[in-house]
């Protein structure tokens, strides 16, 4: 259908994201690239530290028995890095057990408290961090063949616990901070994506509003002129009927069209193109629809050229007068309208729309009082204003100012 009263119900944004926000990507459930290159970086890590206690203790010439038990155990505590990321407290646990006895398996408890660190919170690290700082006066009891550290050495522990701990937990909440900066990001982007769908949604209802009001009004029109005169002759019956029911059939399939937008989803990608939208070029039909009705309408066009303006202040302008007359059929009291449209670019666009005004609807047609609320807000979104009421010589005047750049 190319009715020039058409539906406008362009798409300001990709159907996509009007649609509905995207999932957010799943993390995958195995190791990424990163992860992996991590691991294997902690496991060379583990495996040289291990090397360099199992070389120390050989130059200290041990008992056969217990050094290959520590040997053994700082085997397995490296092997035990792989199980990090799924038994991150396990893991340390066992480390650092292992580290009481094992010298070759300190190097693997302290990646094990770093693991703990940066995945769990501080109440759980903090027993593993108690069992660091008891292995150097455990393994004495457990280890007598081998000689008390010196303080210094204690201290040197300490100090590194320390600094492993502060470094996971510096990790942690650095991950906790991207995150939730991530959120953050996904609510907002969340919640423009409502904006615009609302938006979007009041735009529809809007455009809905000033088409389907000024059919309906015309249909109500015809037909309350056939139940006050029902003596009329055959062919004035069979024109109004002819006029109800293109109105009829014009109403609903605009109507139709926006119930299918909205069950879309607004998706119009699959489209064709968008049927024309009304411009100043088309109010002279607007007001032979309103004459064809019975209304006695003026129109004084002073523009020079209204194919010239602008698409959004012809629509404007076109949607002004549509609802001004809507509005004279269901609250004018004889029918008579007068339309002045006038204006150039660089000096804007002026409609108005004056028509004496009656005490009731004409007609019985209902009215919700939307319609000039939505062309204040249509006004005001161009840069422009809107004004109406009655005036003292009893007629009501609607006024409005379009920007009209040169």
């Amino acid at each position: 259908m190319t009715t020039p009263a058409g539906l406008d119900h362009r798409i300001l944004l990709p159907a996509s994201a009007l649609s509905g926000p995207e999932p957010a990507p799943v993390r995958p459930a195995g190791r990424t690239r990163r992860d992996w290159a991590a691991d294997v970086a902690l496991f060379l890590l583990a495996i040289g530290l291990t090397a360099l206690s199992v070389v120390e203790g050989l130059g200290q010439h041990p008992a056969p028995v217990p050094f290959a038990v520590d040997t053994a155990l700082g085997g397995l505590s490296c092997l035990g890095v792989w199980l990090r990321r799924r038994r991150p407290v396990g893991f340390a646990a066992v480390a650092v057990a292992f580290s009481v006895y094992s010298m070759s398996a300190a190097g693997v408890a302290l990646i094990a408290l770093f693991t703990v660190a940066a995945h769990r919170r501080v109440a759980v690290a903090g027993p593993i961090v108690a069992g660091c700082v008891l292995v150097p006066f455990l393994t004495p009891l457990v280890r007598p063949d081998v000689p008390v550290s010196p303080w210094w050495q204690v201290l040197l522990g300490f100090a590194c616990i320390a600094a492993v701990l502060a470094w996971g937990m510096f990790v942690r909440a650095r991950r906790q901070s991207l995150r939730e900066r991530a959120r953050r990001v996904e609510s907002e982007r969340e919640l423009r994506l409502a904006q615009v769908r609302q938006s979007e949604r009041d735009r529809i209802a809007r455009e809905m509003h000033d088409v389907l009001a000024h059919r309906l009004s015309l249909l109500s029109l015809h037909a309350g002129a056939l139940e006050l005169r029902p003596d009329a002759a055959p062919e004035e019956v069979a024109r109004a009927a002819g006029v109800i029911r293109d109105s009829a059939h014009r109403a609903l399939e605009d109507l139709r069209e926006v119930i299918g937008m909205l069950r879309a989803g607004l998706d119009r990608s699959e489209e064709g193109p968008e049927r024309p939208q009304p411009t100043l070029v088309d109010l002279p039909d607007l007001v032979d629809q309103s004459r064809r009705a019975g209304m006695r309408v003026l129109l004084d066009c002073r523009v020079g050229e209204p194919a010239a303006a602008p698409a959004a202040i012809g629509r404007g302008a076109y949607r002004i007068v549509q609802e001004g007359l809507t509005n004279a059929r269901k609250h004018g009291r004889d029918g008579q309208v007068s339309v002045a449209v006038g204006g150039a670019a660089g000096k804007g666009l002026t409609v108005e729309v004056r028509n004496a005004a009656g005490a009731t609807a004409v007609a019985g047609i209902p009215g919700g009082g939307s319609g000039l609320i939505g062309l204040a807000e249509r006004a005001g979104l161009a840069g422009g204003r809107l004004e109406y009421g009655p005036t003292p010589a009893g007629e009501f005047r609607l006024w409005a100012w379009l920007p009209w750049p040169r």
